[in-house]
This record gives C-alpha cells, structure tokens and sequence, in this order.
C-alpha cells in the first residue's frame, strides 16, 4: 500500500516488535482513521527484532536475578500480554515454543542469594521452585555432569519459560492491523527517514521518497530515537552507551533455558544458554556485550550519528569515563573484547559456558556467524550514570522510545502507554478502549 499525501494522524517510525505492537493497538482498539508506518528494511522486524539478534526470550522476571521485585512486578505484568496475545492468537504455537528455564547459583554465595530470592520472589511468581542439585540433573542432566561433586549447586525453577521468534510476533501484530481493523493503513516499506518539521500543528517528516505530514509522530527506532529526538532539541540529558551483543552456537545440551546469577555490579546480561525456538537440536550461548560506537551492528558508516546521540559535550565525555572508569564494568568490557581475539577468545568464552554445561569443550561451541544486535543502554548525563529499562521522551505531539532489553518483553505494555498518550495529544473526539485491550488481553 502506497502513502498518499493525506494528513495521518499518526506516524510510527519503525517497524520492529515495538512498532508493530502500536500499530495493533492503535488500529483495534482506537477510533483513529489513518496511520502510516514507516519502516527502513523491506519487510518488518529485520532489526533488533529478528530471532538472530536476540535471545528470544520472553522475560517475566523470575529468574532474571538483575531485577528487582519491584522491577519483575513491572515486567511480569508486561509479559502476561504478550503470553496471552500468543496463546490466544497462535493456537499452532509457529511463533514460540515452551520451554522450562531456570537459574542455577553456584558456590556457597550464590546458593544463599538464590534461596533468598525464592523466598522473597515466591509470592509474586506461586510456581517458582527451588531444586537441589538431583532434581536439576533429573531435568537438565548436562549441567550437573562433569561438576565438582563437592560443588554447591542450587536452582531457581518455573515451568513457564517462552521462546519467541519475536520477527514473527510482529508480523502477527502487522497481519492482526490490517485485517481486522476499519483503520486505514499505509505501510512505507524500504523508506529511511532523513529529518522532519514541526510546523504549527503538524509534523513533516521528509523521507528519501516523499514528505509526510502528521499530527502525531511516535519513533520506534532504537538507538535512531534519540538521535533524532536531539534534532528536535528534546532527550538533551540523555545519551546512549551501546553495547553489540553476539552468541555462540553449541549443539543441543540444554532441555530449555538455564540462566547464570548477574554480577551486581554489571547492568548487562549475564550468560545464559538457551534451546533455539522450534530447534531443540541447537543451544545458543550468550549473549556477550561489547560497547560499540555505533547504532547498527559492523555498520561504521553510523559511527558519525553516534556522536551526534552523545551530543559531543565534555558532560557526554565525563559521564562516558565515570561509567567505564567503574572496576567491575572496565573489567567486563575488556573480557568482552577478548572474546573477538581468534582462538583465545573461543577459550575464554568457553570457561563461561562450563560454568552452565562443564562438559562442553572447545569444538562444541562456534561462534554465531551473522547473530547479534545492538542494546541500546542509557546514560543519564546529570547523574553520569547508566539507566536501566526503557526511556521514553514524550515532546509536543511526539514520542520517541528507546527500548533496550527487555522491549520486546514489554512492547504490548508499551503500546498500551503510548495509545493513551497519543489519544491525549489528538483530543476528546479520540478513544482508547483499553478496557477491551486488557479483556483481549490480560493482565493477569
């Protein structure tokens, strides 16, 4: 479908899992009438979104020891969505499979953290377990093989683990808009954006194909978000650290997905191994986090729009070294740069995986070759520290949304943020029917 010259009243830059996810909500369960999409790549969710550049996970905040209880009530609430769109929308499970997942603490320390965590997280997740070392062997045989039998080793356990092929989740949210919806929906496939306008009440976005023109504009872009926030003067506070995240490939040791205890100190995820979704023949191992400075991954050519997200500030550069400066984080990166060295860092990395499967040897794993994306991470310049989660910049009329990990966990509950907002900008002639976006739905 071709764009016309129309007013839209609203623009979605981006076609990832968090683009989709609007444009679903916007086209059911709103009374807008025209909207546009407009996307990069030749078809949707080729970016962050597709199951190569991303671990596929569906995040509830259970076994992600990195989360808080505050942060797993969020995140859980966010991920029932997406599980109750795929079951009631994917009775074939083709988009996802089921898969046990836990998280095994090693070592005394760890034991203790873990059991902690059981007793303080067991109220908000009732199936949660607690597995001694037999019943871990008796479900993932290979991670208890070869171990120290002096070794203390403990598990936290939930049957309710979700492998999602999230580039097919967002053709379902894509199929789901158009076809079920009296909203009219124009797709610009393979159109970049190069600026846009506010010009009374309306945006004029220019793209490398024709002029838009919007009441409201919402960017769903990643890293690209606050590069072009900052061209509109907003998101000054705010600059990116990114980090590109790469996997290795073993063949199939796990039963579902077994997850590492998080450094405390480190806002990135920890290694974790991962049955491949519809391919249990596969385990992925990762993700690494190597900061790169660029919004694409191998794409140089965008190191230049970069700088322009940091803002070339001597805050930008001070808030940079007080982050890296930070022991246990310099000491991460330069691990995760070692992992490129050939030969070394196949070993150092294997090290890693033997923490999860110590049987594993150097043949077993290969790197990934063409796996991997960018997380975009959030620097907040007054504090000069990282954020964790999502950022939204809200403007006059516009959105723009940087959604590091866990997005694709929460993009239906970002879009249920974002419909409310934007039926706020458009006025009282719109509606959000968000008590049947939650009867759909679910937020149990």
């Amino acid at each position: 479908m071709q764009a016309n010259r129309s007013i839209y009243e609203v623009a979605i830059i981006g076609g990832g899992i968090s683009g989709t996810a609007l444009l679903y909500s916007l086209s059911n369960y709103t009374n807008l009438k025209r909207i546009v999409l407009i996307e990069k790549n030749s078809a949707v969710a080729l970016g962050n979104s597709h199951k190569t550049s991303n671990s596929q996970t569906l995040h509830f905040g259970d076994i992600e020891t990195n989360y808080t209880l505050e942060k797993a009530q969020k995140v859980k609430r966010a991920a029932n969505l997406v599980k109750n769109y795929l079951l009631k929308n994917d009775l074939q499970q083709e988009t996802y499979s089921r898969y046990h997942k836990m998280v095994i603490g090693i070592g005394k320390e760890q034991v203790q953290e873990l059991q902690k965590r059981y007793q303080e997280f067991k109220p908000l997740f009732p199936q949660l377990k607690l597995l001694p070392k037999e019943e871990i062997e008796f479900l993932e045989p290979k991670v208890v093989k070869n171990r120290d039998a002096e070794e203390e080793i403990i598990a936290l356990f939930s049957e309710e683990g979700y492998t999602i092929d999230f580039q097919k989740l967002a053709q379902s949210f894509l199929h789901k808009s158009i076809n079920n919806s009296q909203t009219t929906i124009d797709l610009m496939m393979e159109t970049k954006v190069k600026s846009l306008k506010k010009e009374g009440e309306l945006y004029y976005i220019q793209t490398d194909k024709e002029e838009i023109t919007a009441r409201v504009v919402v960017f769903m872009t990643g890293a690209y978000s606050l590069l072009f926030a900052k061209s509109l003067g907003y998101g000054k506070n705010y600059a990116l650290l990114n980090v590109a995240g790469s996997f290795y490939l073993a063949p199939g040791v796990l039963n579902g997905k077994v997850y590492t205890v998080q450094l405390k100190e480190i806002p990135f995820a920890a290694i974790h191994g991962d049955a491949e979704v519809h391919d249990q023949s596969k385990t992925r191992f990762g993700p690494t986090a190597k900061v790169t400075p660029v919004l694409e991954p191998s794409k140089y050519t965008t190191i230049f729009d970069y700088l322009k997200t940091a803002g070339l500030s001597l805050n930008a550069l001070m808030s940079f070294l007080s982050i890296l400066s930070e022991k246990a984080i310099f000491k991460y990166i330069v691990k995760n740069y070692l992992y490129d060295i050939p030969i070394l860092g196949r070993r150092l990395f294997l090290k890693e995986v033997q923490r999860i499967i110590p049987s594993l040897q150097i043949d077993d794993i290969q790197i990934a070759k063409g796996y991997g994306g960018i997380r975009p991470q959030i620097v907040n310049l007054n504090t000069k520290r990282l954020e964790l989660g999502e950022a939204k910049i809200i403007g006059e009329n516009i959105l723009f949304n940087i959604t590091p990990s866990p997005g694709a966990s929460t993009c239906l509950q970002n879009a249920e943020y974002d419909t409310e907002r934007i039926i706020s900008f458009l006025g009282k002639e719109y509606r959000f029917d968000k008590q049947q976006f939650l009867t759909d739905l679910g937020d149990n």
